[in-house]
């Protein structure tokens, strides 16, 4: 098939370089605020795995073209779009501009986390003749490729038996193992993508508040995350606590939830109380070690593992660390941070300053000198350190875990202090 791609996102770049591999002809319009000489170089885009090699692939191949005015395009099966949620005018500019060719029945495909009901208004702007189908954008960053190309599931999000067949066929490469097509109305799609997102949120924030209840009460929460769990009514998916959490898509999912359910005029204070826990606990780890330091924190030394937003990326977009450097410089902390993707991003966003260390090749690094350590972000490589080399380089020998991925118990055997989300250990009880 022939398909028009237009957009710059992780969507669009993952979109281009699947639908070239399996054969269909794919000529990519990237948006003007992120051209390929640009979106080529950048950091997030060449961490994400196998999709760089599958571009340079498709375009030697020649079923990837890229192109920089809608007057280049030929004319096409298909119309993807696969922009942010702030590019939706230029979504309505492409549609409407009078070099792009458009025949009969051409299909567009919203990829796109536009607000509810914008499909079909991008598809009056093509007039009856053709189809619209909203194709809800549900990649994981980290793994995009893989979630394109083996697909738990997509939301078809259709009103026409023949944008469906289109579709379906576009598609059919990565449907093989198992039907994995939700087939819904186009604003029914829409809604549950946010819908999704908002319900993962509330299962985390709810989780955090529990560890924050357990740590008043001194209970550890990975025993009542282990009973919640067993629950088949709730499950272990999401139950995990931690010290927030970020991300471009997440974010914006949720924030666009919340402006769907204003519009519609209806409040949604569960949203909101999701919200603010999730800014409030970025400030966990904080919190613990200002108690620790009883609020004399000028001077010291931190050590973080981790500024990505999650593993797997090196977005630092809505990322928990930015809220820890922040109250950290507030106080006249000094900070030494290692992470092995994200240390550029965080330097574009915060500039080069006296008080910030960065580090991506040895975590160990960041811990010299330091009076405590704090983990951010699980990377595998911070799952098993060397906890004796740890216990002495850190001079206060504390050990903030934001993802509870460590057993306090063990922590404190080597003789350190240990401080999760709901979960301590002190090497005085042993």
């Amino acid at each position: 098939m022939r398909v028009l791609l237009y957009g710059s996102e992780l969507s669009a770049v993952t979109a281009a370089a699947a639908l070239a591999w399996v054969g269909h002809q794919v000529e990519w319009l990237l948006h003007e605020s992120a051209p390929w000489a640009t979106l080529s170089q950048a950091d997030w885009l060449r961490r994400e795995p196998e999709l760089m090699p599958h571009i340079q692939q498709a375009l030697t191949d020649g079923t990837l073209r890229l192109i920089d005015q809608v007057n280049e395009a030929s004319t096409a099966d298909i119309i993807w779009l696969a922009l942010s949620p702030s590019q939706r005018q230029s979504a309505s500019a492409l549609l409407q501009a009078p070099q792009l060719p458009i025949q009969h029945g051409v299909v567009l495909i919203n990829n796109s986390t536009f607000p509810v009901g914008e499909t079909e208004r991008l598809h009056d702007l093509m007039r009856e003749q053709h189809s619209s189908v909203a194709l809800p954008d549900t990649l994981e960053e980290g793994r995009a490729w893989a979630s394109f190309t083996r697909p738990t599931r997509w939301l078809l999000g259709c009103d026409d038996a023949h944008g469906e067949q289109v579709v379906r066929e576009l598609l059919r490469a990565f449907n093989r193992r198992q039907e994995v097509f939700q087939p819904m109305p186009r604003r029914a799609a829409e809604l549950t993508k946010l819908a999704i997102n908002g319900m993962l949120a509330t299962r985390i924030s709810y989780m955090n508040e529990i560890a924050g209840l357990a740590d008043t009460l001194g209970v550890d929460v990975e025993h009542v995350r282990q009973g919640m769990g067993a629950d088949t009514r709730i499950g272990f998916e999401y139950l995990y606590p931690g010290c927030g959490f970020g991300g471009p898509n997440f974010s914006r999912d949720l924030m666009r939830l919340a402006d769907v359910q204003s519009k519609s005029g209806r409040y949604s204070a569960l949203l909101e109380q999701v919200m603010d826990i999730n800014e409030h606990k970025k400030e966990t780890l904080f919190r613990k070690l200002w108690a620790h330091f009883e609020g004399e924190l000028a001077g010291k030394t931190v050590a973080i593992w981790g500024a990505a937003f999650k593993p797997g990326t090196a977005r630092i977009d809505h990322a928990p660390v930015l809220t820890l450097l922040e109250a950290l410089w507030a106080q006249g902390a000094k900070v030494r941070l290692h992470d092995p993707a994200a240390t550029s991003a965080l330097h574009q966003l915060v500039g080069q300053r006296e008080d910030l260390q960065t580090f991506d090749q040895d975590p160990y690094q960041a811990c010299e000198g330091a009076d405590a350590l704090m983990l951010v972000t699980e990377w595998k490589s911070y799952w098993n350190p060397d906890w004796h080399r740890l216990a002495s380089m850190l001079s206060a020998k504390l050990v903030l875990d934001g993802r509870n991925i460590y057993d306090p118990t063990f922590v404190a055997s080597c003789g350190l202090k240990y401080r999760g989300i709901g979960r301590r250990a002190d090497p005085t009880s042993f």
